[in-house]
Order: structure tokens, then C-alpha cells, then sequence
């Protein structure tokens, strides 16, 4: 029986082309609010016996998460054979320890409620700081994918002699990874953070690439501070202006602006958040991902 996937709104163009790659048919999904904000959920499509693939990037989650919880509860109790989450990107992971007494630390709140709700999950590149694997956090079956290689793919094919930049030395692993496969060298900043949108950043000396381009890569681009100070140091060194790529386009606020106005010269993400950067297409291996489960 083909697979059945549930897209949720604002998720349409990664879920058709999961759809096209895993041959499964979209869902006829409902969503509305009542006047007094609560939510209606309708599936119309027959969901007894089958895959349900709920699609949804959970990218500024408050308000997704409740409908979210429904859809998938639905499905089971629509008798739907296993519920599968394709969540691109996953929210909650920034709060991992508790820093201070009494502070709750919603990446593991976070997973006993969606674990509770689904059979398995599927995400790309979760910020796991203070944990090895999201087994410690997740009770179901879970797949993460690595964008490290789509990314230096599409460094290799768009940028001549690139020169990649890391946000900091905890990122040094995976900046390697990706430098290593696109063929190109790599430095990383020493990064001091004070505050959610305060950032002091020192580069290294790079007047030894003068003939490179810059190519800023980070996991996540939220507030952008990072990427924005970094830009205006490489501004003041003989280097080309910098590209900026990143595999979660959060963007909060106004920070996509500010990073083209604090001299990016382009910014590039993957399209696990659907936003006008996205350039780096990532469905091919999440449907690999689902299609292992």
C-alpha cells in the first residue's frame, strides 16, 4: 500500500518533492481556526493500514505544535499503520542543560511530548550540543541527516577556490567535513557570546588566502549575529566579500537583511525552512531516510 503524506501548511514545496521521490499520495488535510482560535483538523484520505508521513519544519513552533499533535493522533486513531514525523528542522534543542535553578529544559519536555505522539522521526542536522545522539532525548526510532555533503557539493560546483570559515572551535568537526569534501581549505573564528543577540567574534589571520573566496557555513542562521560580525571583519582584509550558507534559514526578525546589508556578497541555505535563500535541495535525502525506516 503506496505511503500517505500528511503536508503540513506552509511545507508544500518539500512535500510534494517527497512525495514525487517516495511515490506517495498527498493527504486531503483540513486546517482551520475557530473564532475563538482553536484549531479543526480534518483528514479526508483514507488512512487505515498505511504510512502516514507528516511533513511539517517545526522553524518558530509555538503556534504548529498543538495542530501538529492532533494530525498525528488522528492518524492513529484513523488507524494509520505507523506515523512517521519529517521534521527538516527541529525546534527546541537550543535549551539542552539547565543553566540556572528552576529553568526548564525544554529539549527534553519537547521530546516526551512529540515522542509520545509519533513512531519515528526524521530530521536534518539537530543542534546536539550537550548530547551524543537524539536517542538521549527521543524514545521512538529516529533519522538525522547530515547536510555536510549537500553543502560542499554545492560549494565545489559554485564557488572557485573557496576558503571555508567556521563559526567557532565546536564546529571545527563538521566545518573539516564540509571543506574536506568540497576540496578547499577551512579557519575557524574564536567566538565569545554575551547575550541571544550579542556576539564578539576574532578571525583568524587569513591574508595567506587572498586569492580565496570566503564561504561562512553554520548549522544555523537565527539572529545571524555571528555570520554579520564576521562579514565586517572580512570586510577590512584584502579577501573577496563573503557567501554565507547555512543549512537552517531561521532568520529571526530582520536578520536576513542585515547579513546583505552587512556586505554578504550572496546567502545560501538548504530548504529544510522555505525561505528565499533556499538553494540546496534536500529532499532527495530525507526520502532515503524515510524510505530506511
Amino acid at each position: 500500500m503506496r505511503p500517505l503524506m500528511v503536508i503540513y501548511p506552509g511545507n508544500e514545496s518539500i512535500g510534494r518533492r517527497l512525495a514525487e521521490a517516495l511515490g506517495a499520495d498527498i493527504a486531503s488535510l483540513t486546517m482551520r481556526q475557530f473564532p475563538d482560535e482553536e484549531t479543526y483538523v480534518r483528514l479526508a484520505t483514507l488512512c487505515q493500514g498505511r504510512d502516514v508521513i507528516v511533513v511539517a519544519t517545526l522553524d518558530r513552533p509555538n503556534p504548529k505544535v498543538l495542530p501538529l499533535l492532533f494530525i498525528v493522533d488522528l492518524a492513529h486513531e484513523l488507524r494509520a499503520h505507523r506515523v512517521i514525523l519529517v521534521a527538516p528542522y527541529l525546534a527546541h534543542m537550543r535549551q539542552d542543560t539547565r543553566f540556572n535553578p528552576g529553568e526548564a529544559v525544554a529539549s527534553r519536555s519537547f521530546a516526551k511530548l512529540l515522542s509520545g505522539g509519533i513512531d519515528a522521526l526524521v530530521t536534518i542536522d539537530p543542534h546536539l550540543h550537550r548530547y551524543e545522539a537524539l536517542a538521549e532525548l527521543y524514545s521512538v526510532p529516529a533519522q538525522v541527516i547530515h547536510a555536510a555533503p549537500l553543502m560542499a557539493e554545492w560549494i565545489q560546483a559554485e564557488i572557485e577556490q573557496p576558503l571555508v570559515v567556521g563559526p567557532d572551535s565546536e564546529s571545527e568537526q563538521w566545518v573539516a567535513d564540509v571543506a574536506r569534501r568540497a576540496s578547499a581549505p577551512y579557519v575557524v573564528l574564536e567566538k565569545t557570546r554575551r547575550g541571544d543577540r550579542d556576539v564578539e567574534v576574532s578571525v583568524p589571520d587569513v591574508e595567506c588566502w587572498r586569492n580565496r573566496q570566503p564561504v561562512l557555513v553554520d548549522d544555523i542562521i537565527s539572529t545571524a549575529r555571528t555570520m554579520i560580525e564576521t562579514v565586517r571583519h572580512l570586510k577590512r582584509t584584502d579577501l573577496p566579500a563573503p557567501i554565507c550558507v547555512g543549512v537552517h534559514a531561521v532568520f529571526a526578525d530582520d536578520a536576513h537583511r542585515a547579513l546583505r546589508s552587512a556586505g554578504a556578497e550572496r546567502v545560501v541555505t538548504t530548504n529544510t525552512i522555505a525561505h528565499e535563500s533556499n538553494e540546496i535541495d534536500v529532499s532527495d535525502a530525507v526520502a532515503a531516510a524515510v524510505e530506511r525506516m
